[in-house]
């Protein structure tokens, strides 16, 4: 790649965290431009990542990975590490995603946002959650990757709980906080044992060791970066914090969910694919994890009526998908690719256009109380519909080549297993038709469920121009990734040749995916498009609905396994501070002062009292003796 690019690719994260910084600092004195300057610096990054793709298009396949190393980050004895850049095959695709996307959103914030008298600092934050998760994509080694991560868990928090002064929000920030830090704990863990067993953190040093380590320690590491993986791809069982954390603003849900954060989790799995090769044992626990959590999530979604949560529900069911096709090894790599970039596009169009339409109904998310909508908010209907269509994966839209793939990458695991995969990626499928018809009937059509004194309006063109051009990706990204196995051919000096052999044959599983979204359609169709849609949610409905509705006892289960039994440990320890260490200090002191209190007895200050006892003393010694003579 030519010498231009190399010494420029520290600006691709450098642009949006310098105005972070410069929105964070001017203070007021920014207000009125912040969100200018914010949406700029987004662009540029992304106007850099796209000169560097261009150029990495025009160099010979074997010089497209650009190492940079910016300076001696931790130079101390025995570890040596670089604060150094790469860009690859796999680096450059989440760039694009992140700046792109992460740009449509920025530009989409400018009117959402536009009567919110904080607009400079939720820019600012915005600004800071590309620039972290840049530097996690970009970074050559583990420990720059750690760092990019945790400034991705500081920004979520920010933006989560932008709205400080709901209480709901700033329960979701801690939440999403906490829950992250037990993932970050796993990459910590990770990255000790890395150190310990190889003596180096970056991802050369690392893999080259991969073939000659014990795979003991490769399946500990593999099963710590999964922890790491869970938190932030808001996997099992660490996905409790997604729901809540559509407290945010609403273009924070379409930028973690689509661009930046539930990413990080499948980067990190596909990025560090040479370990989980070598760890069967992890990398099966991998394929569990995506599988149950693409059912969990699933079902949660269709019992929410809250539009963001029901979309939430949807994020950990399709990333799901993705760390099913990781978990799939060099046979799913290149489709967990793709279906995280077609996800970018549609789902973000879906959240925004959820903000949409919040928008013109006075902030209002419940789906009961929309209905009737697609006449008064005709682009937002069209840009919505054609996210729908494809994460449903109806051809020849995005989501159709991508969760498709997945699909038949499942069948082709063989055996017993193969069928499992597939069969649960199959009804997969068919939930994410009924859930996603569900949120389309009862937003667009039927009859008017509004409250009273709402007045639905169209978005203006600041809003709708991102959901138009996401509407477009929607429609062509999974089409253009495919052609020719392009992705693929892509990525695999990265991630490896993408095979499969077996399985059933590729038209039979499109035709048991396309049967599996009709019946979801069909299904949702007959609940909620032929019968009234009541206002309020009925009671009487089955055992797993009330759970679906309850997150499937997620926060239950943390509360019991975790939050309760820690309350119990930090009692235990309470108690053990105060009755056995203070309670020890406090007899100690007691027992000094009860010495002094008897030693100052003997302190009288009078003459009379040190003569008689001196003279009771020579007496006892008079008496000694005398008994010893005799």
């Amino acid at each position: 790649m030519s010498s231009s690019i190399t010494t420029i690719i520290w600006l691709i994260p450098a642009v949006p965290l310098a105005g972070a910084a410069v929105l964070l600092l001017i203070g007021r004195h920014g207000d009125r431009w912040g969100h200018l300057l914010g949406s700029a610096t987004a662009l540029a990054s992304f106007v850099l990542g796209l000169v560097a793709f261009v150029d990495m298009l025009a160099a010979p396949t074997a010089e497209r990975t650009v190492q940079r190393a910016l300076y001696a980050w931790v130079p101390v004895d025995g570890l040596h590490v670089d604060l150094a850049l790469r860009l690859d095959q796999l680096s450059v695709c989440f760039v694009l995603l992140i700046t792109g996307v992460g740009s449509l959103i920025h530009i989409y914030s400018v009117g959402y946002m536009a009567h919110d008298r904080d607009r400079r600092r939720f820019f600012a934050y915005l600004n800071l959650f590309l620039a972290a998760m840049l530097v996690l994509v970009l970074a050559d080694d583990f420990l720059v990757l750690y760092l990019g991560w945790e400034g991705v868990g500081l920004a979520s928090y920010l933006l989560i709980g932008f709205w400080q002064h709901k209480p709901t929000a700033a329960t979701a920030a801690k939440k999403a906080f906490v829950v992250n830090r037990v993932g970050d704990m796993g990459l910590l863990i990770a990255l000790m044992i890395l150190f310990a067993t190889f003596g180096t953190l970056s991802y050369d040093g690392v893999f080259a060791a991969v073939p000659a380590a014990d795979e003991g320690v490769l399946t500990a590491v593999g099963l710590a970066l999964l922890v790491a993986a869970c938190a932030k791809s808001a996997q099992l069982p660490l996905q409790s914090w997604l729901s809540d954390a559509m407290e945010g603003p609403t273009p924070v849900s379409a930028l973690i969910h689509a661009a930046t954060m539930v990413t990080a989790g499948v980067y990190l799995v596909v990025r560090a694919h040479a370990i989980f090769e070598a760890a069967p044992a992890a990398r099966t626990a991998v394929i569990v994890v995506g599988t149950a959590t693409l059912l969990f999530g699933a079902i949660i979604g269709c019992a929410k009526d809250d539009i963001k949560k029901a979309l939430a529900a949807s994020t950990m069911s399709q990333i799901g998908y993705m760390v099913l096709a990781a978990g799939l090894g060099p046979a799913g790599y290149a489709f967990a690719i793709l279906h995280l970039l077609t996800h970018g596009f549609f789902k973000a169009g879906l959240f925004l256009g959820a903000g949409s339409v919040m928008h013109g109904m006075n902030d209002e998310t419940d789906m009961r109380r929309y209905g009737g909508l697609r006449t008064l908010m005709p682009v937002t209907f069209i840009t919505f519909g054609l996210g729908y269509l494809a994460i449903i994966g109806v051809p020849p839209f995005a989501g159709f080549f991508s969760k498709d793939k997945i699909i038949e990458v499942a069948f082709a695991a063989g055996g017993t297993e193969g069928v499992i995969l597939g069969a649960a990626a199959l009804l997969g499928a068919a939930l994410t038709a009924f859930y996603m018809t569900r949120v389309m009937l009862m937003t667009f059509f039927g009859e008017r469920r509004w409250n009273p004194g709402t007045d639905p309006h169209e978005s203006p063109s600041v809003m709708t121009w991102p959901m138009i051009v996401l509407a477009v990706g929607s429609v062509a990204s999974g089409g253009l990734l495919v052609l020719g196995g392009s992705l693929q051919t892509w990525l695999e000096p990265v991630v490896g040749t993408a095979h499969h052999d077996g399985g059933p044959p590729v038209w039979l599983v499109t035709t048991l995916a396309l049967a599996a979204v009709a019946c979801g359609v069909a299904v949702a169709y007959r609940q909620y498009a032929t019968r009234p849609i009541p206002e309020t949610a009925p009671a009487d409905v089955s055992a797993l609905t009330v759970a679906a509705r309850r997150d499937l006892y997620g926060d239950t289960a943390n509360e019991a396994v975790f939050m309760h039994p820690g309350r119990g440990m930090v009692g235990a320890a309470v108690a053990i501070e105060r009755d056995g260490i203070d309670g020890g200090i406090t007899l100690t002191a007691r027992a000094v002062a009860l010495g002094a209190t008897l030693l100052r007895r003997l302190q009288t200050g009078f003459v009379r009292s040190y003569a008689l006892v001196m003279f009771a003393g020579a007496a006892i010694v008079l008496a000694a003796l005398m008994f010893v003579w005799v």
